[in-house]
C-alpha cells in the first residue's frame, strides 16, 4: 500500500465551492483499480482556512500514476477540480508507515 499525498492551496472565496465539486469527483476515483481510501482534511490554523490535505491509499504508485491519471474519469475529476489550485499541488508517494503511536 502507498499514501498519495497533496497540500491543495484552494482559491480564498471559492472553498465552498471546491468542497461542492470534490462531493462530485469523489466517486471517480472511488472506481478506480488499486484505490483504497481517500481523506480530505481542512486546514484549521489562521489564515490557512483555504488550504486542504488529500490523502489517498493505493495498492501501487502504478495504479494512481498510470492507472488514475491516464482515465478518462480523471479527464473529469481534472475539470471539476483543478480550476480551484492556486498553486497547482505537489503531488507526493509514501511508502509503508515506518513508526506509528
Amino acid at each position: 500500500m502507498i499514501l498519495e499525498s497533496a497540500l491543495l492551496d484552494v482559491r480564498p472565496g471559492r472553498e465552498d465551492d471546491f468542497l461542492a465539486a470534490f462531493g462530485e469527483a469523489r466517486p471517480l476515483i472511488a472506481v478506480q483499480a488499486g484505490f483504497r481510501s481517500l481523506e480530505l482534511r481542512r486546514c484549521l490554523d489562521e489564515g490557512r482556512r483555504s488550504r486542504f490535505l488529500l490523502q489517498v491509499e493505493w495498492e501501487t504508485p502504478a495504479d494512481h500514476t498510470e492507472g488514475f491519471r491516464r482515465s478518462a474519469e480523471y479527464q473529469r475529476w481534472r475539470a471539476l477540480l483543478h480550476p480551484f489550485y492556486a498553486p497547482f499541488p505537489e503531488v507526493e508517494h509514501y511508502g509503508e508507515a515506518l513508526l506509528t503511536a
